[in-house]
Formats: structure tokens, sequence, C-alpha cells
């Protein structure tokens, strides 16, 4: 080939020559050394997969427990404040949304925190997200809810016919189908990450989750009108609008105008507002309130509820994959699909085990987790730790709480931030006080 080059009014040629031979099939057979590929058997391919030296141990370990991982580069000088101040922070919002999500799960409140705590215990070492806050989720709780009630319906009708009911009160009852059924969804994610299927994860895109998660919102707010009216059904808010409880419907009205005037005050002045310490939490813990003892699952509710526990299974999986995968390139770090399936599902079975529901996680309460300087999973433990206090502390005073308390003081939490919404709750409270009192 040619090449012109023109600087100014002179031109220069210049010319490149490539000689190279040409080959035919035969001539090139001919000159070069034909290298054979050794094929393997099939016995070899067994062989070598369960061969073992030092070297696949240590991925295996690290494959299987990444906490090895990031502890080994863990700065306790530059991380270790910010996950006890994020560990605090999101242990707050942890506890009011376990209350609160226990409610869609038609449980009494004091079992949300046994969601806050123990799927976390395991997510600690299993987990390869270091920022999600593993505890309940709207959605999850609102599914297991709908099995619950098909189960275990209340209002004078008889419960399904299962084996265990025997002897049971209908709280209790409740609290076996939802432990049955989460110890069920964890075997399916276990199973699923043993199998290596977190590619399906691929198949549910953003759209398809925010359309989902969009429709279970509607649910979720119809399934609290109830609380806000005072009325069971749907068609009773309708048809007996005049019966609505006023004390509940005043306490909501003015959780409602509170959260939104103050929601705009916090927006203006939210660089001011110090991260509050939780001195009320920390109590002496009674000897006597302890967690009760581990329960196995019932068989019956397993064949009942398995048609429902699959997607459970999935969707629980899918957001906190989403979610995980948002802070994991945020921060620059992997995330592995497979083996989010096989913590989440070892942290609903050990979960279940100890009365816990579907466990996944919240956008909110990660945003708070990461936003408030949490680098690891210490920061997820030290919310956890939180909510046990709680829950052998004060547990045995949840259950009196009016239902609406909860579910304001959640909301009040997450709109207004932690220290306004803890304020707002204790207003809540002391409304609803006055209100029993006087009418």
């Amino acid at each position: 080939p040619e090449l012109l080059l023109e600087v100014g009014m002179a031109t220069w040629r210049k010319q490149y020559v490539v000689a190279r031979p040409v080959y035919s099939e035969d001539s090139f057979v001919e000159q070069q050394e034909k290298i054979c590929r050794q094929r393997k058997t099939p016995w070899d391919h067994i062989k070598l997969y369960f061969t073992c030296d030092s070297k696949r141990v240590k991925n295996a370990a690290l494959s299987l427990l990444p906490i090895i991982g990031w502890m080994k580069i863990y700065q306790v000088r530059k991380w270790l404040l910010g996950d006890v101040v994020s560990g605090i922070s999101t242990g707050l919002v942890a506890i009011m949304q376990g209350l609160a999500f226990s409610l869609l799960a038609q449980l009494p409140p004091s079992y949300g925190l046994y969601t806050a705590f123990f799927p976390m215990l395991t997510y600690f070492f299993l987990g390869t997200s270091r920022h999600i806050s593993v505890g309940s989720f709207p959605v999850l709780s609102l599914m297991v809810g709908q099995v619950v009630l098909r189960l275990v319906p209340g209002d004078g009708k008889p419960p399904a016919n299962i084996t265990g009911f025997e002897g049971l009160s209908e709280d209790h009852q409740r609290v076996l189908v939802a432990s049955s059924l989460t110890f069920l969804m964890g075997i399916f994610q276990l199973a699923m990450g043993v199998l290596q299927v977190g590619f399906v994860v691929v198949y549910l895109s953003d759209t398809l989750v925010s359309g989902f998660t969009t429709a279970a919102a509607i649910h979720i707010l119809v399934s609290q009108l109830k609380f806000v009216l005072g009325l069971n059904t749907l068609e009773k808010i309708f048809v007996q609008i005049t019966s609505t409880n006023i004390c509940d419907l005043v306490t909501s009205i003015v959780i409602m105008v509170v959260v939104f005037i103050v929601k705009e005050l916090n927006d203006k002045y939210k660089a001011k507002l110090p991260v509050p310490i939780p001195i009320e939490v920390i109590v002496e813990t009674n000897a006597s309130f302890r967690y009760e003892s581990p329960m196995a699952p019932n068989l019956d509710v397993f064949r009942e509820s398995a048609v429902e526990a699959f997607p459970i299974a999935i969707v629980g999986f899918a957001v906190a994959f989403s979610v995980a995968k948002v802070y994991s390139i945020k921060h620059n770090y992997t995330i592995d699909g497979n083996q989010e399936l096989i913590a989440f599902g070892v942290s609903n079975i050990f979960g279940a085990a100890f009365r816990s529901f579907a466990a996944s996680t919240a956008l909110s309460r990660t945003a708070v987790q990461e936003s408030s300087g949490g680098k690891t999973q210490i920061a997820g433990l030290i919310s956890a730790m939180m909510a046990m206090v709680v829950t052998l502390a004060l547990g045995f005073l949840l259950e009196p709480l009016p239902r609406v308390v909860w579910v304001g003081t959640c909301v009040g939490a997450i709109l207004l931030g932690l220290d306004l919404g803890l304020a707002v709750g204790l207003g809540v409270e002391l409304l609803t006080v006055v209100f029993r009192t006087q009418l």
C-alpha cells in the first residue's frame, strides 16, 4: 500500500511492503505440528471435582464464608466507629419496622423483633453483601400474612385441619404457620443456592420487581386500613364507615399530619440533626425474659403452603439481590448470587426455628445503614444486638400497645429520621392513653 503525507506544499510518498508466505491447507499441516488435546472421560471430571488440595480448600472456605475475605482487610480505625453508629441507627429502624411489619404477617408485634435478630446472625457469616440490612420486608410479610389468614382465618372461623393445632391459641397457631412457611422458604432458597441457580435473578428485571412491589404496596395500604379505622374487612370499610373507631382514626390522622409537616422541616435542617444515642434502649435485662426454645416446623403446613412458599423465596431473594447489587456497584465490590441464596436460605431456616417470619431486606433500612457510615456487616450485627436487648428487656411490654402506635412510629422514623421518629412515637403513645381515658 502507498501512503501520501502532505506538509505545506511538499508531498512525500512512502511505500510499505508486506511479504509473507501463502499457505494452502496441506502445506500448513505439513509445516506445523499438530497438538492433540487430551480428552477427559466423565470419570476424570468426577475425580477432578472431588480432588482436595490446600488451594481448593481455601477457595471453598472463602466462597462459603465471605466474612473471612472482608475481615482480613477490615480497617479498625477507619471503619469501626462508622459501623457502630450505623448499627445503632439501623437497629432503631429495624426494631420499629419489625414491630410494624409483623402486623402484615398477621402475627403479634413482638415476633417482628425475632426477625430483626436471628436471620442476621447467620447472614453475618454467609452473606456477600456488606451493606444490606437483613430482616423483615413488607411485601414478604404481606405474602406470609395471606397464607396465615388462609390457614388460621380467625374471627370465629375454624382453622385448617392441621396436626399440631390442638391446644394452641389462635396467635400460637399463626406463629406455627408463619415459622413453618419460612422454614420451607429457606429450604427452597438453600436448594437453589446449592444447585447454582442464582442466575434466575437475571430474568427478574428492575421493571418487573418495581411493578410487583408497587402493587404490593397498594395491598399493604389497604391491609392497614383496618388498623386505622378499626374495621376488619374492606367491605366493612365502605358499608360501616360510620362505625369507625374514632380513637384510632384521630390518632392516625394526627400521625400523618405530623409526618408530612415535620418531614419538610427535617429536610431543611437535616444537616444539623445529630445521630441519636439510644440510651433508653440499653436497660438491665431481666433474667426471667428469655427467647423461647427452638420449634420444629409442621409438615402439614409444608403441604398446605408449598405453592406459596416458592414464590415467596424467589421474591425475597430477588429484592435482596437487587438492593445488594446497587450498593456493591457503588462501593466497588462483587456479590455472588448463589452464595446469597445459600445465606438467605440458612438464615430463614435458622430464624424459623426461633419463630421469626420471612426475612429479606428493606431498601429504607439498608439506606440508613449505608448512609450513616456502615462499611461492613458488623453494623448489621450491632443492629441485631439492639433487637435482642429490646426483646429480652422490653418484649413483655409490647403486646398491650395499640398497633396504630407501632405503625405510626415506624412511618415517622422512616420519613422524619430516627430522633424525630422516636419523638413522634412517644407522642402518639401519650395521645392514645389520653383518648382511652377520656372516651
